[in-house]
């Protein structure tokens, strides 16, 4: 089958990583926790000398296999390898401009500032507690929220027992900072 009628091409792959998810805004830098710019540099370092070489190697025993077009580990392999250096070059610029914030700096503060355990009423009553991280490093499951976020804009900067208004797509509503915590430094 001729390369025309697949939906696959070499070229068109080198736009794709301009597409990045949750950009920083313009102007910022992308801060992150040490935690958070750690994994990220382990999973850099883990693409590049370990899966990278095995896909490598992988795609150039298929390749000497003879016929690419219906050698489904190469164009698997290929495929992969297009995604792998997709995700290095997406690491590799988040990695060049972060700032690593260190939110263990304010352990014992009662004041919000990026890395900080909020905890916090709505009118409902409702309790909820979100840690406040890096664009890059956030994780919903676990109650995380970016610092670009609506709600941790709405914190940054809040003190225990300041009442803030919070834009909702249901409308205005009133919130209290109830507790604000930070991870205890490291031992020296």
């Amino acid at each position: 089958m001729s390369k025309a009628f697949t939906r696959e091409s070499d070229a068109g792959d080198a736009d794709e990583d301009d597409i990045t998810p949750a950009a920083p805004p313009a102007g910022t830098k992308n801060y992150l926790t040490p935690d958070g710019y750690a994994r990220l540099r382990a999973e850099l370092l883990e693409l590049l000398d370990l899966e990278r070489p095995k896909i490598v190697e992988v795609v150039s025993w298929a390749a000497k296999n003879g016929d690419r077009s219906e050698n489904g580990d190469y164009l698997y392999g290929k495929k992969r390898l297009r995604e792998i250096d997709r995700r290095i070059r997406f690491l590799t610029k988040r990695l060049d401009i972060a700032e690593v914030a260190d939110p263990s700096l304010h352990f014992g503060g009662d004041q919000v500032f990026f890395g900080a355990t909020v905890t916090y009423l709505n009118q409902r009553d409702e309790r909820r507690t979100v840690t406040i991280k890096g664009i890059d490093e956030v994780d919903n499951l676990q109650g995380e929220i970016s610092w670009v976020s609506p709600i941790a804009r709405a914190l940054l900067k809040a003190r225990v027992g300041d009442e803030l208004q919070l834009m909702t797509p249901g409308g205005l509503e009133q919130i209290e900072v109830v507790d604000v915590r930070y991870p205890a430094p490291p031992p020296a």
